[in-house]
């Protein structure tokens, strides 16, 4: 039987990769802030259990860790964006966007990635975004927590090959879900008019790349497009760029 811990599981793609690997008979643990959602997952499931917690917080990993000792799959998708310049940003915003993003992350991957090497068989899944391929001025410290995850993530997966343990840095553009309206980016060029994706649409298409063991996957063409055009531009086209995006 294969345990796997969603975190951010209350919506958006977390909430619908839970529900694909509990679909599938996979044992979900379900880890959010809001119970509500969580326990109505539950309620449609009788394999996921859920688990009202903050992981941002050390009293809050160790809640998870205390319940859950072990997991086979660890699929790291708690995450928020705030959009506006960084010096009018709360400091506190930043530092949660921090402990979210980057240090939970890190922390949870550190704790349950040895168990899965000495078994012999396990799967991390790290949700960054193609905002890791850039800077983004009006969204500073998202951005670079996002590149943090992708380069985390590569760095770790070479470092476990021939283990039977895989890591996936999955990179989604921008897709339907709570996401934007949280971090204030709906009425930016970037969003405004278009048509996105589903949030079931790419939590199909990061199961299947942490499945096939995938190191880094961009969904969609134009994604890819964008994520690898960045490399021959000049940085300071790319930041004006984003910044014009984000405005």
């Amino acid at each position: 039987m294969t345990t796997a811990i969603v975190t951010g599981a209350s919506s958006g793609l977390g909430l619908e990769i839970a529900r694909l690997l509990a679909a599938r008979g996979d044992t979900v643990v379900a880890v959010a802030r809001r119970a509500e959602p969580i326990e109505q997952l539950a309620s449609e499931f009788s394999t996921v259990t859920a688990l009202a917690v903050d992981v941002s917080t050390d009293a809050g990993r160790d809640a998870l860790l205390d319940a859950f000792a072990t997991a086979d799959v660890l699929v790291n998708n708690a995450g928020f964006g705030s959009l506006g310049k960084f010096a009018a940003t709360p400091v506190s915003v930043a530092n949660e966007m921090v402990a979210i993003n980057v240090a939970a992350l890190t922390d949870l991957t550190g704790r349950y990635l040895p168990g899965m090497i000495d078994r012999g068989r396990g799967r991390v899944l790290n949700i960054a975004s193609t905002a890791a391929f850039q800077a983004g001025p009006g969204m500073a410290v998202y951005c670079a927590t996002k590149a943090y995850v992708l380069s985390f993530t590569e760095a770790i997966a070479h470092e476990i090959r021939g283990t039977g343990v895989s890591a996936t840095a999955f990179c989604p553009g921008a897709f339907a879900s709570g996401f934007q309206a949280l971090a204030g980016v709906e009425a930016t060029k970037f969003i405004k008019g278009r048509r996105l994706p589903t949030s079931a649409e790419f939590a199909r298409d990061a199961v299947a790349a942490m499945d096939r063991g995938t190191v880094v996957r961009v969904p969609g063409a134009l994604n890819k497009a964008n994520a690898q055009g960045v490399r021959f531009l000049p940085r300071a086209l790319v930041r004006r760029s984003a910044g014009w995006a984000l405005s």
